[in-house]
């Protein structure tokens, strides 16, 4: 299982599945990382932490945490 978080800079994945529960699932879907979204990797902050990615033309700031919860392919 690869997650969001594993994701180099540069490259384009496709989510596969949500893992989580609750608020923190519905806030990612709410943002439109759904079940087959395609994810561009734009930065990763000097600590690692957020993650910058273009979900359906938006740019995102995602905290590790909940990337950690988005499996892709």
């Amino acid at each position: 299982m690869k997650t969001l978080k594993q994701v180099a800079i540069g490259d384009t994945v496709k989510v596969v599945k949500l893992h989580g529960q609750g608020a923190t699932k519905r806030r990612i879907m709410d943002m439109g990382i759904t079940r087959g979204a395609q994810v561009y990797v734009r930065k990763v902050a000097p600590l690692g932490d957020p993650i910058e990615v273009t979900v359906r033309g938006f740019e995102l700031s995602l905290r590790k945490e909940d990337a950690d919860m988005i499996e892709v392919e």
